[in-house]
């Protein structure tokens, strides 16, 4: 596959559902490759559309991954980690799994902690999207209008594990909530089937309300 092919599917794992012309905007190539780079996704069954209607005229193709798509992102071998969850329930009972989840949730605290930089939230924020992006979780993060902070996770490479065992996603939601010693809340989540996972992170002493201050990443 073509390295503008690999882009476009990054693009809407990332970004979500696009047009051509979107798609041309941010790889800065005109609309009608993207359009043959998009007929050859569809063929291999990567990519499919919806139709938009806006008044009077052709409707717009809203593109978007295909479920085939899926296996093209590390998944860090959700089949045999689904079987050992499986094993291990059956060994040690449903206790006996929470113990190993939260051991598990323990070690990451002790990993990730001797990469947190000191500072203000936002710079741990950063710090943490680079150490999960790098487990290939496709994290980034925003500050928003509000102050708060927004950290994405565009794809879970232990989706499969995750199902078979929710402990896992609230043990990462509350690491990330020991790790920054502020409050997280998760907005959105792949399991409930959204295209991604987010978390709101509002540092000390901010109201919802309170105006943005100083830099960061502008809202993707």
């Amino acid at each position: 596959m073509s390295g503008t092919r690999d882009r476009i599917l990054h693009l809407l794992k990332t970004k979500g559902p696009q047009g051509a012309a979107e798609l041309a905007r941010r790889l800065q190539i005109t609309s009608m490759a993207v359009r043959q780079h998009l007929a050859a996704l569809e063929e291999r069954r990567l990519v499919a559309f919806d139709e938009e209607r806006r008044g009077v005229g052709r409707p717009r193709r809203i593109w978007r991954l295909a479920p085939e798509a899926i296996d093209r992102f590390p998944d860090s071998h959700g089949e045999l980690a689904v079987g050992m969850l499986e094993a291990m329930r059956r060994t040690f009972g449903d206790e006996g799994l929470e113990r190993l989840v939260a051991e598990r949730s323990r070690a990451q605290l002790r990993a990730y902690g001797g990469r947190m930089p000191e500072g203000p939230v936002a710079k741990r924020v950063q710090a943490l999207a680079a150490i999960r992006s790098e487990e290939g979780y496709m994290a980034e993060w925003s500050r928003e209008r509000d102050g708060t902070l927004l950290l994405v996770e565009n794809h879970c490479p232990i989706c499969a594990a995750a199902r078979a065992c929710q402990g896992l996603c609230a043990g990462e939601l509350q690491l990330f909530r020991e790790l920054l010693g502020v409050p997280v809340e998760r907005e959105e989540h792949i399991l409930a089937g959204a295209r991604r996972c987010t978390y709101r992170i509002r540092p000390k002493g901010r109201s919802p309300k309170s105006p943005a201050r100083g830099g960061g990443h502008p809202r993707k």
